[in-house]
């Protein structure tokens, strides 16, 4: 893991110019088995406790966010090869080789017939698109309510270039575009109405609430990198008509602290509810509503609390902040990139207050 950060720290200002993860850094990345984090380990893949993802997510987005972000989504997309039939999932992990990647979003239809489904959608935000082997998408069958996520090889995609943004750049985050191909039904699955094949605790973990902790892993890295910048910034830096370091001044240390405090904490409450919700699929039941929520709510919670750790350490930077060479710039861009994912957003604070007030909740997604 250290060696991957490493790499990822050295190669980001080539990963944000290039707007994509390098096929030297998904190599490394690859070799090391984060992105066959979820992938069951009778397929040749980690399956490893969903603690492992969370922290090894959290410590490479301190070296560079893209990356991270990268593992997250395909680390969590390897997940379903344990809803697969076992010839599909074998095809699909390719002995733990392959790299998966996609998008959970319906913006897909499929169309069913015998053995299988025809696919059309565009879908966006395929992260790291350009270094995986097999893609999905979320599809409507029909009229019905369900999201069936169908996998096929990344060739039969077309990537399109769309991916120019704000933050996170380094994702390759572009559209997918498949038209009228014929996807088998074995490579296809859904995680909200079929159970896994595989019966591992991992795969009674909550595939909804993973994700969203990966991408809170991304934004607590995001803020323990920036914390980091701007305590290192502050020891060198004498503001403009000043005769003390950033670092003396009274307001700055306060304001650190309370930033480091507030991060500490949040982390803190992402792995209690990692570790409780951890506990009960380990103990072979099913996972309770209320840790469900626990994990969701501690997530958009850590997501949030991360932005505003970094806008802190950015205020505190000052004018230097502003200009493409400071870390602290791209931290800015990139956590704020992250506040916007569905998973960690607004209405998630609006599904957590409702089960806290006992009311009815949709926990399809949950």
């Amino acid at each position: 893991m250290r060696d991957c950060a490493g790499r990822a720290r050295e190669l980001a200002a080539q990963t944000e110019h290039e707007r994509r993860v390098s096929p030297e850094l998904s190599d490394t990345l690859a070799r090391a088995g984060l992105y066959q984090l979820c992938v069951p380990e009778s397929l040749g893949g980690q399956e490893a406790p969903p603690q492992v993802l969370v922290e090894s997510v959290e410590a490479l987005a301190v070296a560079d966010a893209a990356p991270a972000w990268c593992v997250a989504v395909c680390a969590t997309a390897g997940m379903l090869t344990a809803y697969l039939p076992a010839d599909a999932a074998r095809e699909v992990a390719g002995g733990g080789d392959n790299v998966l990647g996609g998008v959970f979003a319906p913006m897909g239809r499929a169309v069913a017939h015998d053995g299988g489904f025809t696919v059309s959608g565009r879908w966006r935000f395929a992260s790291n698109a350009e270094n995986c082997d097999w893609l999905m998408g979320g599809c409507r069958v029909g009229d019905a309510p369900d999201v069936r996520l169908v996998l096929f090889p990344a060739q039969d995609a077309e990537v399109l270039d769309t991916w120019r943004v704000s933050g996170l750049r380094g994702t390759g985050s572009h559209d997918i575009v498949v038209e009228e191909l014929v996807v088998p039904s074995a490579h296809t699955a859904s995680l909200i109405s079929d159970r896994p094949v595989q019966s591992g605790p991992l795969y009674r973990f909550p595939p909804f609430g993973l994700l969203a902790l990966s991408i809170a892993a991304v934004a607590l890295g995001i803020a323990r990198g920036a914390l980091d910048d701007v305590a290192e910034l502050a020891s060198v830096k004498t503001p403009t008509m000043g005769t003390r370091t950033l670092a003396e001044r009274p307001a700055t240390q306060a304001q650190l602290a309370q930033a480091e405090a507030a991060l500490r904490a949040a982390r803190v409450l992402l792995y209690a509810a990692v570790d409780a919700a951890w506990e009960a699929a380990r103990a072979g039941s099913a996972i309770p509503l209320a840790l469900r929520v626990d994990l969701r709510l501690a997530a958009t919670h850590a997501v949030t609390t991360s932005a505003a750790a970094v806008d802190a350490a950015y205020s505190l930077g000052g004018g230097s902040v502003i200009y493409e060479s400071s870390p602290l710039q791209r931290r800015f861009r990139d956590v704020h990139a992250a506040t916007q994912h569905m998973l960690v957003g607004p209405s998630t604070w609006e599904l957590a207050g409702r089960a806290l007030l006992g009311l009815d909740v949709d926990d399809s997604q949950l």
